[in-house]
């Protein structure tokens, strides 16, 4: 199969790789029917965070069921299902207390479980996925294809969106500011609506960004950055700051802008991966009263309700797929994104 493979800084290629196979009664072979590039990708594609070469890429994915292990019982061939970024196996007990994000057994797409076995990146053809019944969810029917989009984004980008407005307490009422506008920022503006927030201020200099932003509810734009970003937001809300704040970057810089823009006593949700040495300063938090929580979101307990509210229509998160491209070009795809061309691509074994 064809599957893609980062060979180096900004060396993404197709490799012929060999198929996937069952090599546990708690695995599932799923055909890839869509993946995307993440903004975490780029971190080994641009060379900021080194790894082993070369290495199986992508993590954000759904797929059709091609085959079950005998122990696999939640789903069966010939479902459509969606593959969390990361994957536990359910039993553990951080799992049973709803973070399998940190399970002890726990594996990610395009590494090694912990017998050393390969579990495919998303971005190919086909995968074997680990824990199968901890892991997928299937959706009540075939969706259809314009609902694909809005399901590969639960995958990722829509439930880590969503942990950041759970985290900082978003509300109905609540006045939010989100600090980031890439593809976990957008979905964090319609997580914080779907919550019930009343005023959700987006800070993005990037009009097509600021675009899907609007669509998604925010109620106000500021695209200005750093102290000249902190002083409109403060002047827009009467120069206290935002009760939540939802911070989806992972920079130094963008903690501190997330901080400075949240009032005493608010809470602040960080799901930033963290790149560049962002650091929390307790004596800011200490003086104002700020609480932060956050970090790898469980995306696989959000599924269920997400998934709901998609295949009924009520949350579009798909719009930020602004580029589809078929697999061939997932070199191009990455290009874009690191160029700012692209919000997200999507792309198609």
């Amino acid at each position: 199969m064809l599957a893609t493979v980062l060979h180096g800084p900004k060396d993404i290629r197709l490799d012929d790789v060999p198929d996937p196979v069952l090599r546990r009664p708690t695995d599932a072979l799923l055909r890839v029917v869509a993946a995307c590039v993440c903004g975490s990708d780029l971190w080994g594609y641009r060379g900021v965070r080194t790894s082993p070469e070369p290495r199986r890429m992508g993590h954000e994915l759904v797929g059709v069921v091609e085959a079950i292990g005998v122990d696999v019982t939640t789903v069966r061939p010939g479902d459509f299902v969606i593959a969390p970024f990361a994957l536990g196996d359910g039993t553990c007990a951080h799992c049973r207390n709803g973070f399998p994000t940190s399970c002890v057994n726990g594996v990610i797409w395009g590494g090694n479980d912990h017998d050393g076995l390969l579990v495919d990146g998303a971005q190919g053809e086909l995968v074997r996925a680990p824990f199968a019944d901890a892991n997928l969810v299937a959706t009540p029917t075939a969706p259809a294809q314009e609902l694909v989009p809005s399901l590969l984004a639960l995958a990722d980008v829509m439930g880590t969106g969503h942990h950041a407005a759970v985290s900082a307490r978003v509300g109905p009422g609540s006045t939010v500011v989100v600090v980031g506008d890439g593809a976990v920022g957008l979905c964090g503006v319609l997580a914080a609506r779907r919550l019930g927030a009343e005023r959700v201020v987006a800070m993005s200099r990037h009009p097509d960004r600021q675009a899907v932003a609007l669509s998604f509810g925010a109620t106000d734009i500021v695209p200005e950055r750093g102290p000249e970003g902190v002083a409109a937001v403060l002047e827009l809300l009467g120069g206290i700051g935002a009760g939540s704040v939802l911070e989806c970057v992972g920079t130094r810089e963008s903690m501190q802008q997330a901080l400075a823009v949240t009032r005493p006593g608010g809470y602040l949700g960080y799901v930033g991966v963290p790149a560049g040495g962002p650091e929390l300063p307790i004596g800011q938090m200490f003086g104002a009263n700020l609480n932060v929580a956050g970090g790898v979101a469980p995306v696989r307990r959000y599924l269920p309700e997400l998934l709901g509210d998609v295949m009924a229509g009520t949350i579009d998160p798909g719009r930020v797929f602004d580029l589809t491209l078929p697999l061939s070009d997932v070199a191009q795809a990455y290009a874009a994104m690191d160029g700012r061309r692209s919000i997200k691509p999507l792309l198609r074994p």
